[in-house]
């Protein structure tokens, strides 16, 4: 791989002439040309982006008021609506499918100078935790080409894993930033529900509620994470659950001691399985938070279900979404849908109202458990996810340390955190014997993104950066 660049660092050498967004453009265009071939994360690109990096760079000689992204290309995923380039939602039905406007994410982004570089891939309609569909194909782990680079963010996670572009945008609903970027070994995070607005969808302005749907990042940094947020950030009127913007830049709170933070530490949220090296490989940096100055306890959680309970809950609510939104493509289009979007709106017929109902009641009690111990910590950290990567042809695996578990869904320890809309972050914790990245998963409370940044940006430092592909 040749040298991965950030996207700050990009900025600051674009304003100082020292390189030109032309350069840059040229560079990710050759890296896409080496390495997305075997990996398949873009499977749209910008035919208009060395014509935007040419203007961009008269824009540099002119001396214009130059954005905190100028030049810098950004790669935009499949499920995001983008002006005049195609977006076809990961699925055949929307092979030619070109939007006709921008979704507000991608409209801050430009207006903050990033270079659109393409679309990246996503299973239909971003349904499970791994990277592959009907139209393109499976996007592969840069790490190891026969492993899956994890969902639904996963060509996004892929991309910047392999050096393809400095950073990308990607949205959860269920782990959809953070499992491929626990899988990829980049640093993924979600900020707290409604801070970036999401009007993907301008016909159901209420649907990512339910549960609660964010923008983010995968990036190389966590201070690339922090700028992303900061310039999409803010109200917008096709988002009725959009916050006001916050006073402070996150880039501005990143630098400070976690002297005195307190974080407990779960190992399995009192549900899951977790496979032995990844428990492993987390516990480890509990001493390496320490050094940091935190102060990490371990604890048990009691959210009064099983793990069968506890997911059934979360997936009705996605299935019944997906049937609602879905059963009109299942009845006149059901060749151009994977096996697995078939079976998730088939089973949304099943869930009935009351049931719907209900299971905010659940949620409501997986909130107070979080709230119990947010009133004595500051932070919860875990794994990110209960397993290594797997290969790429597969939903999930059948058992972990000798115990059968339902592919689709018993790995992924991201859940928790869409259902309370709480800032979330993988982090990079070490790898495998056999080379496969883990992430370590922190999370903060409600609007406490600056402090999940903090001491992601501490941990960052101490380890001396994230692992780059060589």
């Amino acid at each position: 791989m040749a040298e991965q660049y950030t996207a700050i660092d990009l900025v600051k050498r674009i304003k100082s002439k020292s390189i030109s967004p032309v350069e840059v453009m040229n560079h990710y265009m050759n890296e896409i040309d080496k390495h997305n071939d075997q990996v398949n994360a873009f499977v749209t690109m910008n035919p208009h982006s060395m014509e935007e990096a040419k203007q961009a760079e008269q824009d540099v000689q002119q001396g214009k008021q130059l954005g905190p992204l100028h030049g810098v290309p950004v790669g935009i995923k499949d499920l995001t609506p983008t002006k005049g380039i195609k977006t076809s939602f990961g699925t055949k039905v929307f092979a030619d499918h070109v939007p006709d406007r921008d979704a507000t994410i991608v409209k801050r982004l430009k207006a903050a100078g990033a270079i659109i570089m393409g679309k990246t891939n996503t299973p239909d309609f971003g349904h499970k935790g791994t990277t592959d569909n009907l139209l393109f194909g499976a996007t592969k782990n840069p790490w190891n080409l026969e492993k899956t680079a994890g969902g639904s963010s996963g060509g996004s996670a892929a991309a910047v894993a392999a050096g393809m572009v400095p950073f990308a945008e990607g949205s959860d609903g269920g782990g959809s930033i953070r499992i491929p970027a626990s899988f990829c070994g980049v640093y993924g995070f979600k900020p707290s529900y409604g801070r970036i607005p999401m009007d993907n969808s301008l016909a159901n302005a209420f649907g990512s509620n339910n549960p609660f749907v964010n923008h983010g990042s995968l990036s190389r940094t966590v201070r690339d994470a922090a700028l992303f947020v900061d310039v999409t950030q803010g109200p917008s009127t096709t988002d009725p659950f959009s916050l006001p913007r916050f006073d402070e830049e996150l880039l501005e709170q990143l630098e400070g001691s976690l002297q005195g933070v307190k974080i407990a530490y779960t190992k399995d949220f009192g549900m899951y399985t977790v496979d032995k090296e990844v428990l492993h490989i987390v516990d480890q940096q509990v001493e390496r938070l320490r050094e940091l100055g935190a102060e990490v306890e371990e604890i048990s959680m009691d959210f009064d279900m099983t793990l069968h309970q506890f997911l059934g809950f979360f997936k009705n609510t996605w299935y019944a979404s997906a049937s609602a939104g879905g059963s009109a493509m299942l009845r006149d289009y059901p060749e151009l849908l994977t096996p697995s979007y078939h079976t998730m709106i088939e089973r949304g017929y099943d869930v009935s109202t009351s049931e719907y109902i209900g299971y905010q009641q659940k949620r409501t009690a997986v909130w107070r458990e979080l709230q119990r111990h947010f009133e004595r910590f500051d932070l919860i950290m875990s794994p990110s996810l209960s397993v290594p990567a797997f290969d790429y042809q597969l939903l999930g695996p059948e058992e972990i340390e000798g115990k059968k578990i339902e592919a689709d869904s018993d790995w992924m320890m991201t859940h928790i955190y869409n259902m309370t809309g709480l800032p979330a972050a993988s982090i990079p914790a070490g790898f495998t014997k056999s080379g496969l990245p883990i992430g370590m998963q922190l999370a903060g409370n409600r609007f406490n993104d600056g402090l999940v940044l903090r001491a992601s940006l501490a941990y960052e430092k101490l380890i001396e950066g994230f692992p780059v592909i060589k």
